[in-house]
């Protein structure tokens, strides 16, 4: 952060940034701006243990709340410089950021922003992407400079997603924890974070969509009823190890990620439950041929055009999630 950084300049990207998703949309980060250094935490509190025992799903939420933080900026003139976990003894520290004013912005680089205000999580079920031949390519282009793989997976393994994603609900079928957070994150009076009823798929929606967690179910709707069948690609982002740093840069490329599919004209669904049960993330493992270790999957398909953009899901307001100290 520059000297001659305003600060509203920084609250407004902050703000922005926060649209990030995140596990339940548990939001689970902190920033602290402090001199000319912008720095990210894991707010450990608002994690989710029964859904994310190790806190990998925390990590790539993470991550992605820091990628938005750079397009924001970038957005506003400036570039950021990250350092990622820069202090050994505080392992809740996962970056610390400085600014520099850059001399032009682009409009792909205010389009990329604009995106982050239009991308949703769309868990209906999604039609055939119907351009991905031509637009796989662009988007690989977008991993050239990252230690993150991309994985676009073939339709014939889509049954053994399929039945990866049933055995993992099985799994947890028992699990009180489990159900009793998705309770917790998906109250139908969620005011400033959780998943409201509206962003969920109904008791009758969730049947036409194979491969997605299971959500207790808070409405009877049948809504995108001309798309009778999910077919949308599914996308696995892999990383060398499970360490954070890697983790971390994992979340980085999932913004990357939705907000260019988000710009293509696409919607996307991030997709964590397979990754959390190791039996599943076993199944993933071997769909990529144990090409690292898989951490997120993502749905990417076609809405119908026509339909109108669902409300935004709720954030926690900015005094919550930033601390400017003087």
């Amino acid at each position: 952060m520059h000297a001659t950084l305003d600060s509203q300049v920084l609250k407004n990207a902050v703000l922005l940034a926060c649209r990030a998703p995140s596990v339940h949309n548990s939001q689970p980060w902190r920033w602290v701006a402090e001199g000319t250094i912008l720095c990210l935490f894991d707010d450990r509190y608002r994690t989710v243990p029964g859904t994310d025992d190790s806190g990998r799903d925390a990590i790539i939420s993470c991550g992605a709340v820091l990628d938005h933080l750079r397009v924001a900026m970038r957005a506003s003139g400036w570039h950021a410089k990250i350092k990622r976990l820069p202090d050994p003894h505080d392992p809740g520290q996962l970056a610390s950021i400085e600014f520099s004013s850059t001399d032009h912005v682009t409009d792909t680089q205010r389009d990329r922003a604009e995106a982050i205000l239009q991308r949703r999580t769309d868990r209906l079920p999604l039609g055939w992407p119907t351009f991905w031949d031509s637009y796989e390519p662009v988007l690989r282009h977008m991993f050239d400079d990252s230690p993150v793989t991309l994985h676009v997976l073939p339709d014939d393994a889509r049954p053994l997603l399929v039945e990866a994603s049933y055995r993992t609900e099985v799994v947890r079928r028992d699990d009180w924890s489990y159900h009793a957070e998705l309770d917790w994150w998906t109250s139908p009076f969620v005011v400033k974070e959780g998943i409201p009823p509206s962003a969920l798929a109904s008791d009758k929606e969730h049947y036409r969509v194979d491969v997605g967690r299971e959500f207790p179910i808070r409405s009877h709707d049948d809504r995108r009823l001309e798309v009778k069948v999910d077919r949308s690609k599914i996308l696995v982002l892999s990383t060398p190890d499970d360490s954070k740093a890697d983790v971390l840069r994992c979340g980085e490329m999932l913004s990357t990620v939705l907000l260019e599919c988000t710009m293509a004209g696409m919607a996307t669904c991030t997709l964590t439950h397979l990754i959390e049960v190791d039996e599943s993330r076993d199944v993933v493992r071997t769909l990529i041929n144990e090409q690292g270790e898989p951490q997120v999957l993502i749905r990417v398909g076609l809405a119908p055009p026509l339909e109108n953009l669902p409300a935004p899901t709720p954030r926690r307001p900015l005094d919550e999630v930033l601390q400017i100290r003087r």
